[in-house]
């Protein structure tokens, strides 16, 4: 068999599991994706008709989409928290792969991949004749440099924490021109996805010093015309993009209008603006202002997004687990889900696992208990109760309706909370330092994803950089570890069973609700698809 067609043998047992219902079709097509087959061929399979993409009308090329989003100061795209930047540069810059909004992975500036019978060696074929738009082309030198800034520690970035454990830099081998070869430390099947994590851009080796906006060079479809932190940022379209024809539109303008939402909705009730980029915010009160507006469309889609009640269990009182449980039963799901987000998503268990994540074992939701709450209160050393600041972000409406909730609901257990909002970038200048906040998290498509991001340590035994609450268990930790590397869907969510339990009884999140993510955009916008992450994947989007 020519071995660039050689089918990895996981992908047999996937079709064993298939066949014995353990697996949907989709779900075949997404792991066999994983595992290098393209989607086309393990679709076809699988006798899975995969939707070809059509158009009600011809794609009209020219127009300017507007839009409104928060410019932050951008300097190393590894360095992104926030979506909403890497929505304006992803204009400019490309990934490696793209997980679509059914969490199919596919091929992007690669040309495809292929990993070892033991996940351990992952090969990476790129494509050929891109070039940057400063005219350099794009090679393997680019992605090495480019793995190599992930994993540098003074860089700081969150891939350290998703990769770091499986990768180090003795491991990015380049082989040729076009390809580079990864060999992990242990065995990882969700390679190709976190490549695609939000602030994965591939950077330019030759001109690229730390500060993406001095030297915007990116392979992507437009070019960085302006960006003035604040205040807008303007794109305009490349004559000579890779992806022949491609893009539509001539330029994309962003407007910083603030963290609040009502002049967003205002805009574009107006025509003032296409767009509302909100996915660093919450959509939820956009979605309730415009949902009957004739002008506009609302795009609604499940997802493992959500927002995490996190405790810092290197501060006290959160050092002590009683503590922690306590506030944890304080929750009253239902009611949280009901009056913060209209209903619109799923109740959470106090784990970083969505329903909707593949691996998820199926657990009960947790009952508001406030009696047990306070005798934990009461074990923990607090007979007379406990005061407790919770900082939140004020520019989300449904987390601070959340802290609302949660102070009334916890006051019969003892707590006295006092709420303290915050302008939304002064949270996120230190999510990882207060003791108690809400924090939102981004959707990612597997369960091990978030948890390699948020509740391991690295190899030093240093808590990664996007571990908020430092908290780092080893029983954790090495299951997490085992099930990286585990094709064996049963195996996998057996795993997951552990995992979800260890977080709920000794963890450092309160996690009520699961969201649904809204795309917010004017009517004249076509061939839109809602992405559960809310990118931007604009590169075929036009302009009626």
């Amino acid at each position: 068999m020519d071995k660039k067609k050689k089918i990895h043998p996981g992908i047999p047992d996937l079709a064993d599991y298939l066949r014995q219902g353990k697996l949907t079709r989709r779900e075949f097509v997404r792991y066999a994706a994983l595992l290098g087959m393209s989607v086309g061929a393990a679709s076809q399979m699988v006798g899975l008709a995969w939707p070809r993409r059509s158009f009600a009308a011809a794609p009209k090329p020219g127009g300017t989409l507007k839009v409104s989003a928060t410019v932050q100061k951008v300097t190393h795209p590894a360095q992104f928290s926030w979506i909403e930047p890497s929505n304006q540069l992803r204009q400019v810059a490309e990934y490696l792969t793209y997980t679509d909004g059914d969490n199919i992975t596919h091929p992007y500036l690669l040309k495809n991949w292929e990993a070892s019978d033991d996940l351990k060696t992952w090969t990476l074929n790129l494509e050929q004749g891109i070039k940057f738009n400063n005219g350099d082309g794009f090679t393997a030198d680019d992605v090495v440099f480019t793995l190599n800034e992930w994993l540098n520690k003074d860089v700081g970035s969150s891939l350290l924490g998703m990769m770091g454990t499986y990768l180090d830099v003795t491991g990015i081998e380049k082989t040729d021109k076009y390809q580079v070869k990864l060999h992990l430390k242990q065995p990882e099947l969700a390679v190709p996805e976190h490549l695609f994590h939000y602030p994965a851009l591939v950077l330019n080796h030759k001109t690229f010093e730390g500060d993406f906006i001095k030297a915007p060079h990116g392979t992507g479809p437009y070019t960085l015309e302006l960006y003035r932190e604040g205040e807008r940022c303007v794109v305009r379209k490349r004559n000579d993009y890779w992806q022949k024809g491609l893009p539509y539109m001539e330029s994309m303008e962003f407007t910083d209008m603030g963290a609040e939402l009502a002049p967003q909705i205002a805009a574009i009730q107006s025509g003032e603006i296409d767009f509302i980029d909100a996915s660093d915010t919450s959509p939820v009160s956009a979605y309730q202002a415009l949902k009957d507006n004739p002008n506009v469309n609302i795009l609604t889609i499940p997802t493992n997004q959500t927002r995490v009640l996190r405790m810092r269990v290197d501060m006290k009182p959160w050092d002590n687990n009683d503590v922690r449980m306590a506030l944890k039963l304080c929750s009253h799901r239902e009611k949280i889900l009901s009056l913060a987000y209209f209903g619109q998503g799923l109740q959470g268990q106090d784990f970083h696992v969505s329903p909707k994540h593949p691996e998820y074992c199926q657990k009960p939701i947790p009952e508001y208990q406030p009696d047990k709450a306070k005798d934990l209160l009461k074990k923990a050393g607090y007979p007379n109760g406990l005061d407790i600041n919770l900082v939140v972000g004020s520019g989300w409406a449904d987390i601070v309706r959340w802290a609302e909730i949660l102070k009334q609901d916890a006051a019969p257990a003892g707590f006295r909370v006092n709420i303290q909002p915050v302008p939304n970038p002064q949270y996120w200048e230190k999510w990882t330092e207060v003791d108690l906040g809400i924090t939102t998290w981004a959707h990612r498509p597997l369960g091990t994803m978030v948890l390699n991001l948020a509740y391991i340590a690295d190899d030093t035994g240093k808590p990664v950089p996007w571990n908020e609450t430092r908290w780092v268990d080893d029983e954790f930790s090495r299951l997490l570890k085992q099930a990286n590397g585990t094709i064996d869907v049963d195996a996998r969510r057996k795993i997951f069973c552990d995992l979800e339990r260890i977080q709920w009884e000794r963890g450092s999140i309160g996690l009520t609700y699961w969201i649904n993510y809204f795309f917010v955009l004017s009517k004249r916008i076509q061939d839109v698809k809602a992405h559960p992450t809310g990118y931007m994947l604009f590169n075929r989007v036009w302009l009626a």
